[in-house]
C-alpha cells in the first residue's frame, strides 16, 4: 500500500496504527462517490527486525462532490467503558459546509462513529482530543469544545491566543492551559509602566477546566514573565497536599530552550540543537531515566535526558514522526523514529528503535553478523529469556490446572443446583456418570438402606395440603420481603423453619439459589404484642467439629410448653433478600421453599425428626411492578391511626432490627415517653394495637416501629424495630434529651431472665434424656447390634445365697455364676458400634448440649 501526506501514525498498546485514505479499485464504477479509510496494525518482529502487518481494517465513507480528509488521530478514553481507544477526527467539506465526524478503533479493527457537528469555518488553530472522546478547538481568540456525551458544540468565556496543552490534572478534571492577553492590576495606571514592565505583563499563562468552567491562576504552573516565550507545554506530574495544586511540567520556549518547572519555580533548562520547536512528549526507559522528546518544523527530532541537569542525549533529522510506546515487549517504552525515505515508498521500511541505552534497532541492518563484542551479551540475554520461557510455562500449566480445577467446582454447583429444582419440582433427577464427568466418589459405593436419603425419605411425614394460609411479597427500600403464613396446626408440629428461594429459570452461568435470611414472626389474634425471632450474635463456640443449625429460637424447641400467645398467634415466616441482584434480570419467578423438622410427639424421645420441604408457590417480581409500586408498604395516617396493611407491618418487622429497653425512673414518671413518641418522633398507633405505633417522621427515622409498654408509672419497656444501628442511635439520642437526667436505661438483650430460666430447664432435661436414651436404652443396644451377649444354655438357678453355700454343690455354683458376672462385665467393658450410629449419637448429644449453652449465654448476657 502506497502512503502520501495524509497518512497519519499512531502508537497502540506496542502496535503501530497507519491510518491512510483512499478509493477502491472500483472507483470508476462507483463514480468517484465512496472513499475508504484503512488502517493496518503494525508489529515489530523480534527474529527478522522488521515491521509486519498483524490486522487491517476498512471503513467506507461516501464522498459525493467533497473532500475527504483525516485531521488528527490520538488515543482516548471512552467515557462509556472507561477503555483508551484510538480516536479519528475526520473532514468533509462540501462547497462552504464543513461537517467533521470522531471515529472510534476498536480491536476488532471496526470503526465506530462517535459523533458529528457541522460549522461554517474549518478547524486550523490548536485542534485537541481528549477524554470522552471530546475534541477541543481556539477559532477567532475564542475556545470551543464538544464532547460525545452533548454532541454540541460549546463555547468557553474566554479569549486566549494560543491553546500550550490540554489533559487530566488531579482534582480538577480536563484543564486546557493557554496564554491570553494580560490583566493588568486595576490600581496601577498602564502608561506608568516601564517597557520591560509591559513586556512581562503583556500576556499571561493560565488554566480552564472544562468540566466545572473554573479559572486556575498560571502561577501554580510558571511564573508569568514565560508566558510569551511558550509555545507547548507537558504536564508530568498533579498532586494536591493541603488543598495546594502541585505541577511538575516541561515547556518549550520560542527561545529554543526546554526548561523544566516545578510548582511554579523554574528548576532547570537545556539550549535545543534547532530552532521553532513544535512539541514536547515524556519516555520512561528501562534504565528509569526520564527523556523528553522534542519535535521541529524542520523535520528535526532531539531527546533531552534528565538526571543532574538537562542536557541533549540525542539528536536526528528528516525524521517523519516520532511514537513513544513499548514495541519490543520489554516492559518499558522505547522512541520509534519514522524517517523520511524518497527512495522508499513504506515509511516502516526506514526506521530506528532505541531507548538510548541497550535498546537499538534500526532498519538495513544486518543482525546476523555482530561485532564480537556483543556476543557474550547476546547469549546471557538468550539464557535469560529461555529461563523467563521455562518459569511462563510452569505459570501457565499452574494456570490450565487451576481453571479445570474451578471448571469442575462449576459443574457440581450446577448439577446440584440443577437435582434442587428436580425436587422441588418432584421430576426424577438422573445423575450423571461420575467417570465422564471425571469425579470420584468419596463414599462407598453400597449405600446403607436405613440411612440412604432419597425423596420417599424426604417426604415421608404426610403435609396437609392446604398448610398455607398466605403467600405474599412486599419491596422495603432495597430489600424483597417474601412471607408464608401457615396454618397453625400446621406450623406447631415445625421446629427448625426456614424459607428458600429459587430462580425458576434456566441460568447457566449463576446459581439458580437466592441467598436470603429467614425470620419468624409471631402476631397474636388480639395483637396485643409483637414478637420477632430472627438471627442474632451466637457465643463463643465450645464444640467446633460438627458444622450444626443455630438454634436461635428456642421457644420452636418445645411446642408442647409455648406460652397462650403463641399458641393462639398466626405463625408467618418471612425471608429477605436483596433486591437489586433480581432487577438486573428485568423479569424474574421464584419457587417459594418451606425447609423444616416434623417432630415426633411420642414418649420415646429418641426418634429423630424427619426433615421435610414443602412448595409453597412462586412469586413473580418484574421491573415494571417495582416502578409503578405495586408492593410498596402504604403506611398511611387516618385519623390519628395508622392504616398498614398485617403485610406491610410484616414486611417492615422482617427487614427490622428489634432493640428492647428498660427505662426506670426513680424521681419521677414516665409520661414524657409516650409525649416524645406522639409528638416529635410524628408517630400513630396501629388500629388494632394502640401499643404499636409507626413513625411518619421524614428521614432515616422513617418506617420505624415503637412498643412501649408500661409495668408502673416508674418503669416500663420500650422496643424498637428498625434498619440500622444509625437509625437506633438518631432515636436513643432524641429519647435522652427528654428524659429526666436520673433515668436509667438498660439494654436488654434476650429477653427476661424467668423465661430464660425456665427454657434452661427445658434444655437440660432433654440433654439428660438424650444421654440416657442414646446410651442405655435396651432399644438402642438392639438397634446398635451391640457384641456382647449372655451364654446360652449356662442358666444359674436365682437361689437364695445362704441356701447355696450350706452344700459343697451349692458353692461350687456360686462360684461360677461370679466367674459368669465377671466376663460379663468385662465385655461390656468392651461393646463396640459401626460408625454411622455413634455419629448420630454424638450429633444428637451435641444438640442438646449446644441448645443449652446458647441459653446459659443469653441468661449471663441480660
Amino acid at each position: 500500500m502506497l502512503l502520501s501526506e495524509q497518512d497519519q501514525f499512531l502508537s497502540y498498546n506496542g502496535e503501530v496504527l497507519v491510518f491512510q485514505l483512499s478509493k477502491p479499485k472500483h472507483a470508476e464504477e462507483a463514480d468517484d462517490k465512496t472513499v475508504n479509510l484503512c488502517v493496518r496494525r503494525m508489529v515489530f518482529n523480534r527474529d527478522t527486525k522488521l515491521f509486519v502487518q498483524k490486522s487491517s481494517g476498512v471503513f467506507n465513507m461516501r464522498a459525493s462532490h467533497s473532500k475527504v480528509e483525516m485531521i488528527c488521530c490520538s488515543c482516548t478514553t471512552d467515557s462509556r467503558t472507561g477503555i483508551i481507544l484510538p480516536c479519528i477526527l475526520m473532514k468533509n467539506k462540501k462547497r462552504n459546509n464543513v461537517k467533521y465526524f470522531l471515529l472510534l478503533l476498536h480491536s476488532s479493527n471496526q470503526f465506530e462513529p462517535s459523533f458529528y457537528f457541522k460549522l461554517d469555518y474549518e478547524l486550523k488553530e490548536d485542534i485537541r482530543l481528549f477524554a470522552g472522546p471530546s475534541l477541543l478547538w481556539r477559532h477567532a481568540n475564542k475556545l470551543f469544545y464538544i464532547s460525545s456525551n452533548t454532541c454540541v458544540v460549546q463555547s468557553a468565556p474566554v479569549q486566549l491566543s494560543s491553546v500550550v496543552w490540554t489533559g487530566e490534572i488531579v482534582g480538577e478534571g480536563t484543564v486546557v492551559l493557554g496564554i491570553r492577553t494580560a490583566c493588568l492590576p486595576e490600581t496601577e495606571d498602564p502608561a506608568g509602566f516601564s517597557v520591560s514592565d509591559r513586556a512581562i505583563w503583556g500576556s499571561e499563562f493560565f488554566g480552564y477546566t472544562i468540566q466545572t468552567q473554573k479559572m486556575l491562576s498560571g502561577t501554580c504552573f510558571m511564573p508569568h514573565a514565560y508566558s510569551r516565550v511558550v509555545s507547548s507545554v507537558y504536564v508530568c506530574k498533579s498532586e494536591r497536599l493541603k488543598k495546594q495544586l502541585r505541577i511538575s511540567l516541561v515547556a518549550i520556549t520560542h527561545k529554543n530552550q526546554l526548561i523544566w518547572f516545578q510548582n511554579g519555580v523554574p528548576k532547570g533548562v537545556c539550549e535545543l540543537p534547532y530552532e521553532k520547536p513544535c512539541s514536547v512528549q515524556p519516555a520512561l526507559t528501562s534504565s528509569n531515566d526520564l527523556l523528553f522528546v522534542v519535535s521541529f518544523a524542520s523535520g528535526s527530532s532531539c531527546v533531552v535526558q534528565r538526571r543532574d541537569s538537562l542536557q541533549v542525549a540525542s539528536k536526528w533529522q528528516k525524521v517523519k514522526c516520532v511514537l513513544v510506546d513499548d514495541f519490543i515487549g520489554s516492559g518499558s517504552e522505547q522512541l520509534l523514529l519514522l524517517f523520511k525515505d524518497d527512495s522508499n515508498t513504506d515509511v516502516l521500511s526506514t526506521f530506528k528503535i532505541t531507548d538510548l541505552g541497550e535498546v537499538n534497532y534500526a532498519s538495513g541492518i544486518n543482525y546476523k553478523h555482530d561485532v564480537p563484542a556483543a556476543e557474550g551479551l547476546q547469549e546471557n540475554c538468550l539464557l535469560t529469556v529461555r529461563a523467563l520461557e521455562t518459569r511462563l510455562q510452569a505459570g501457565w500449566t499452574s494456570v490450565r490446572e487451576l481453571q479445570q480445577h474451578l471448571g469442575l467446582q462449576k459443574k457440581v454447583i450446577h448439577e446440584s443446583c440443577r437435582a434442587l429444582i428436580d425436587l422441588v419440582e418432584e421430576r426424577p433427577h438422573i445423575l450423571p456418570n461420575s467417570k465422564e464427568e471425571g469425579l470420584v466418589s468419596l463414599w462407598d459405593d453400597v449405600e446403607n438402606p436405613a440411612d440412604s436419603f432419597s425423596r420417599e425419605t424426604l417426604f415421608a411425614c404426610k403435609v396437609p395440603e392446604h398448610f398455607t394460609e398466605e403467600l405474599w411479597q412486599r419491596v422495603v427500600g432495597d430489600s424483597l420481603v417474601v412471607g408464608v403464613r401457615l396454618k397453625e396446626s400446621f406450623y406447631l408440629s415445625l421446629s427448625d423453619v426456614s424459607l428458600s428461594l429459587v430462580m425458576d429459570q434456566d441460568f447457566s452461568s449463576i446459581s439458580p439459589i437466592i441467598k436470603c435470611q429467614s425470620k419468624i414472626i409471631k402476631l397474636n389474634k388480639a395483637f396485643s404484642a409483637l414478637a420477632v425471632s430472627s438471627s442474632q450474635i451466637e457465643p463463643p463456640p465450645k464444640k467446633m467439629k460438627l458444622d450444626l443449625r443455630s438454634k436461635n429460637d428456642l421457644k420452636k424447641e418445645f411446642p408442647k410448653r409455648s406460652s397462650r400467645i403463641q399458641l393462639d398467634g398466626a405463625k408467618t415466616v418471612t425471608a429477605v433478600t436483596s433486591l437489586s441482584p433480581l432487577l438486573a434480570f428485568h423479569r424474574v419467578c421464584c419457587v417459594v421453599l418451606l425447609h423444616a423438622r416434623k417432630q415426633n410427639h411420642q414418649s420415646d424421645s429418641s426418634q429423630q425428626s424427619k426433615k421435610i420441604t414443602v412448595l409453597c408457590g412462586k412469586i413473580l417480581l418484574s421491573l415494571e411492578d417495582i416502578s409503578n409500586g405495586r408492593y410498596s408498604i402504604k403506611m398511611l395516617r387516618d385519623n390519628s391511626y395508622c392504616t398498614g396493611s398485617m403485610e406491610d407491618i410484616l414486611a417492615v418487622l422482617a427487614v427490622s432490627v428489634r432493640f428492647s429497653f428498660q427505662i426506670v425512673s426513680c424521681d419521677c414518671t414516665l409520661t414524657p415517653v409516650s409525649s416524645w413518641l406522639l409528638g416529635e418522633m410524628e408517630c400513630t398507633p396501629f388500629k388494632e394495637c394502640q401499643d404499636n405505633i409507626f413513625c411518619h417522621k421524614a428521614g432515616n427515622i422513617h418506617g420505624t416501629i415503637f412498643n412501649w409498654a408500661l409495668k408502673n408509672p416508674f418503669e416500663g419497656v420500650l422496643t424498637i424495630f428498625c434498619r440500622n444501628l444509625t437509625v437506633l442511635f438518631q432515636c436513643l439520642h432524641g429519647l435522652t434529651r427528654v428524659l429526666p437526667p436520673s433515668c436509667r436505661v438498660k439494654l436488654l438483650r434476650s429477653g427476661s431472665k424467668g423465661g430464660l430460666t425456665e427454657q434452661l430447664a427445658l434444655a437440660l432435661e432433654k440433654e439428660m434424656l438424650t444421654l440416657k436414651n442414646s446410651l442405655f436404652l435396651k432399644e438402642t443396644k438392639a438397634e446398635n447390634s451391640l457384641t456382647w451377649e449372655t451364654e446360652s444354655g449356662k442358666k444359674i438357678n436365682n437361689a437364695p445365697l445362704a441356701s447355696l453355700l450350706d452344700t459343697e454343690e451349692g458353692v461350687q455354683q456360686f462360684r461360677k455364676k461370679l466367674q459368669h458376672e465377671r466376663e460379663e462385665s468385662v465385655r461390656s467393658m468392651n461393646q463396640t458400634m459401626n460408625g454411622a450410629l455413634y455419629q448420630k449419637i454424638a450429633l444428637k448429644i451435641a444438640e442438646a448440649q449446644l441448645s443449652s449453652d446458647m441459653i446459659v449465654w443469653r441468661l449471663a448476657k441480660s
